[in-house]
């Protein structure tokens, strides 16, 4: 059933303005994807995992390919600007929004042969990026520490273009124990740092394997760095002393999948 919603004090829209804070996304154990191309990721991966649908008024026809895609238990609510744009966090509101349901934290045990795991890195653009590039690039999964920035921020979600959908993330309490648990699970695990050996000049890794992104300041903890079964750095041919966390990730990525 289709409903209609005109004010932002409605307890419908307070609720979901909630979800743009991490405390919120906690409570509900939901999140808020915003736009044509996050609110159609969702609707093609996890039809039966979008709750509601936030729709401008102005925009039904336009959106109408969409709507159709929502299960018959999913809230549809037809909004006026004034609830689009207080629902969105960008400038200019693109007329759709969805509220997902949070998914579950994926076993390190069903995760796939090639992992990225992610300690600490704090920027969502970051995180968001490695996600998106890891979808890219054929990376089974991902593994985040507590101390990265919130996959299902708003900031993040957009970085992933919708990646999010397709990546099974796992989130672990830091990176030593998710190393120790990924090696007793047979992964080989990779260190990206400053220090290591050549990235260019490797020998044949394992298929099974994991590679470490460290934080964007202090890469990699030495208690992560210590678990590793190779280190290895990129060339730094200019004067630049190191790379962008997202960067760095996307060129090792797709050159242990192409190699």
């Amino acid at each position: 059933m289709i409903k209609e919603l005109t004010s932002v004090k409605n307890p419908v829209v307070q609720s979901a303005k909630t979800l743009q804070t991490a405390k919120g996304r906690r409570e509900m154990n939901a999140f808020l994807c915003d736009g044509e191309h996050m609110t159609g990721e969702a609707l093609q991966m996890c039809p039966e995992k979008v709750g509601a649908l936030f729709v401008d008024a102005s925009a039904k026809e336009r959106f109408s390919g969409l709507l159709a895609k929502a299960q018959p238990e999913t809230d549809v609510y037809l909004v006026s600007r004034a609830v689009m744009e207080a629902l969105s966090q960008v400038k200019t509101p693109q007329g759709i929004a969805a509220v997902c349901s949070l998914p579950e934290s994926m076993p390190l045990s069903r995760q796939g042969k090639r992992l990225v795991l992610l300690e600490n890195v704090q920027d969502p653009g970051n995180v968001g990026t490695i996600l998106r590039t890891l979808d890219a690039a054929g990376f089974d999964g991902c593994v985040l520490t507590e101390g990265c920035a919130d996959p299902w921020s708003p900031k993040t979600l957009r970085a992933t273009m919708g990646s999010a959908f397709r990546v099974p993330v796992t989130f672990a309490k830091d990176g030593p124990s998710a190393c120790g648990e990924l090696k007793r699970l047979g992964y080989a695990i990779l260190g990206a740092e400053l220090h290591g050996q050549p990235f260019y000049q490797r020998s044949a890794l394992p298929e099974k394997l994991c590679l470490l992104i460290g934080n964007e300041g202090q890469g990699l903890t030495d208690a992560s760095l210590e678990t590793c079964d190779y280190r290895f750095k990129l060339p730094m041919l200019g004067g630049a002393e190191s790379l962008n966390a997202a960067v760095a990730a996307a060129v090792m990525m797709y050159d242990i999948m192409n190699r």
